[in-house]
């Protein structure tokens, strides 16, 4: 005999002899439901009522997770992707919802580990973010593959941003991008924000600029942290949209642009707490209208940057002045 089923047999016959159910809970240090339960079970079943039942739910629910789902989960987790990620990618590419739980239970089912995130030490430096939407827009290029260059303009307050592929990073391709970001960005841009690559650095560009009224502020070289939101945003390109994309098929800008809708409008950007278009419904109201942006600018302040930083900052500013 079990030792779990002699030790309620012990608690019946006491209660049998006693009759006095207080003083058999108080001896036996049980409680009087329990009491109660163990010396029914006895009463109906005999010795075989005091033997720990299954306690599996008589009728279980379907499982949540289709084998075809779980294989697309194992299929986005070897893209080092986690739990959220993975349910913006399934609603996104199979217009699949699963809750994030239920994602952790099937990665932890599979015998997946939890993600090492490598963090570097921040020294000196302090992040930053924008108040007003179009303060302050940073731009980009990251080379895709051979003559195909990823044009890349995110807002610094709400993270809306554009995306263009041209076939290489020239002053042309820029102007062409500049136009694409003015009609697509909801709101007016005050300040233009990027590194001192030539496409940028052309003087067309920063006269087109200055007709345009907003300020033009490249960084400092060998600074891609000033930068860091844009760049951060490519590196999210590379592992959410070109890691499964073609790149020699005949529609890829219109897979990016779909890519570029899902970002802005539906998925939720994990430094911002929700997606950039609900970010930038919430600040409506702190917008400036355009007439406002150019009453600020002052073309007087402005002046032609050079490529070359030192030279940059070593000139008076009326030398580079149109």
């Amino acid at each position: 005999m079990e030792a779990a089923v002699k030790m309620r047999l012990g608690w019946v016959q006491h209660y049998q002899k006693s009759g006095n159910a207080s003083l058999t809970s108080r001896r036996c240090g049980i409680s009087r439901p329990t009491l109660r339960k163990w010396f029914s079970r006895y009463i109906q079943q005999g010795i075989a009522g005091l033997i720990d039942q299954s306690r599996r739910p008589h009728h279980c629910p379907p499982n949540k997770v289709t084998p075809q789902q779980g294989r697309w989960i194992t299929e986005l987790r070897s893209r080092r992707l986690g739990p959220r990620r993975i349910q913006g990618e399934l609603e996104r590419l199979h217009q699949v919802s699963l809750s994030t739980a239920t994602i952790y239970k099937v990665l932890q089912h599979q015998d997946y580990r939890l993600l090492k995130v490598t963090r570097r030490p921040r020294k000196g430096r302090k992040r930053y973010q924008k108040e007003i939407p179009g303060e302050r827009v940073q731009m980009d290029v990251c080379k895709i593959a051979p003559k195909l260059y990823q044009f890349t303009a995110i807002d610094d307050c709400t993270r809306l941003k554009v995306l263009r592929l041209y076939p290489n990073k020239s002053a042309a391709s820029t102007l062409a991008f500049l136009s694409q970001v003015l009609d697509e960005l909801p709101f007016p841009i005050q300040r233009l924000q990027t590194d001192r690559g030539e496409e940028f650095m052309a003087h067309c560009v920063q006269k087109r600029l200055m007709e345009l009224s907003i300020k033009f502020r490249p960084t400092k070289p060998r600074s891609p942290h000033l930068n860091g939101k844009v760049e951060r945003t490519q590196r999210t390109d590379w592992e959410e949209f070109y890691c499964q994309a073609d790149l020699k098929a005949p529609d890829l800008p219109q897979q990016l642009q779909r890519w570029q809708d899902y970002y802005n409008r539906d998925r939720r950007h994990s430094s911002i707490g929700k997606s950039p278009w609900q970010k930038w419904q919430a600040l409506l109201s702190l917008i400036p209208t355009d007439e406002q942006v150019k009453t600020i600018y002052q073309q007087s302040t402005e002046r032609i940057r050079h490529a070359d930083y030192r030279r940059d900052i070593g000139k008076p500013k009326w030398i580079w002045s149109l």
